[in-house]
């Protein structure tokens, strides 16, 4: 599910790039590998149950529910310039919950920082089956090897903290990233040992060149290797790893008529689920 609802709770007042993000994003999934004859891609905003549940949803959902939520807190700090003091953006993990609970989801892959608002998700769905009827099944989580992938400042990556490698990015453009990354905080010449536990680029390479992280955490320990060459091997490593998929991306984004065309297939499918799921929750919320 492209997401752009969730797009409008940070950006409402400036919507000129979300429809192009949209497609930018489904691109990168179809590069990544991501097959629209096993998985159903499709649009936030065509399927309108999905907002509909949302509202359903919030009817019941206690205000101190959404306040206590982590992200929510770490965004209303981090994020300057935006007025997120809207109803929307206190309300999006309820949206979220309705992505999820809309299919009847039984496992979501999620990164670590989203277990929260899972944790909500599964809190509103046993609340509604209380309330009502059992329609909604409680949903797991699924986390990756990677379960949080830091952007270049050492927060997580996201497009709202502008510290993102993306995978449109050119082989030019990963090597700046890259070297502008930042490293061990606590080493500040090449003499000084280091502390590869507390380094971006170090958790970087666990991701993509893992055969060599004990060579790399021995030898940063050790001052024999700076952060100079460590961003160099890892540039190398990053743009190796994403050339195919660089290559892929620029195919598909000149074929604009296949994006459409997998858009509009996943949107009924979809929508087939949805309304029947909706149909449901309203018989049984007698409406």
């Amino acid at each position: 599910m492209a997401a752009d609802l969730h797009a409008l709770t940070t950006d409402y007042a400036n919507t000129r790039e979300i429809k192009r993000n949209i497609r930018e994003m489904v691109v990168d999934w179809l590069a990544s590998g991501i097959d629209p004859k096993k998985s159903t891609i499709f649009i936030q905003s065509q399927i309108p149950e999905h907002s509909e549940l949302h509202l359903l949803l919030s009817m019941f959902i206690p205000i101190p529910w959404l306040e206590r939520c982590p992200t929510y807190k770490e965004q209303l700090k981090e994020i300057k310039g935006k007025d997120l003091s809207t109803y929307g953006f206190l309300g999006y993990p309820v949206l979220q919950a309705a992505d999820i609970l809309i299919y009847k989801a039984g496992v979501v892959p999620v990164g670590d920082d989203q277990l929260p608002h899972l944790e909500l998700t599964r809190e509103i769905a046993r609340k509604f089956n209380h309330l009502y009827k059992p329609v909604f099944p409680i949903p797991q989580a699924k986390l990756t090897k990677v379960p949080r992938l830091p952007g270049r400042d050492g927060r997580k990556m996201s497009k709202s903290y502008n510290n993102c490698i993306y995978l449109s990015d050119s082989d030019e453009v990963i090597r700046k990233k890259v070297e502008e990354t930042i490293t061990d905080p606590a080493r500040k010449t090449l003499k000084d040992q280091g502390h590869p536990d507390i380094c971006t680029i170090f958790k970087f390479h666990q991701i993509y060149n893992r055969k060599k992280v004990p060579e790399i955490e021995e030898r940063c320990k050790k001052a024999e290797m700076g952060c100079k060459e460590c961003k160099k091997d890892l540039a190398d490593i990053l743009v190796n790893a994403l050339s195919d998929l660089y290559k892929k991306r620029k195919k598909l984004s000149q074929n604009p008529k296949i994006i459409d065309k997998i858009l509009e297939e996943g949107r009924k499918k979809a929508s087939r689920i949805a309304k029947q799921t909706l149909e449901e929750v309203k018989k049984v919320m007698g409406i």
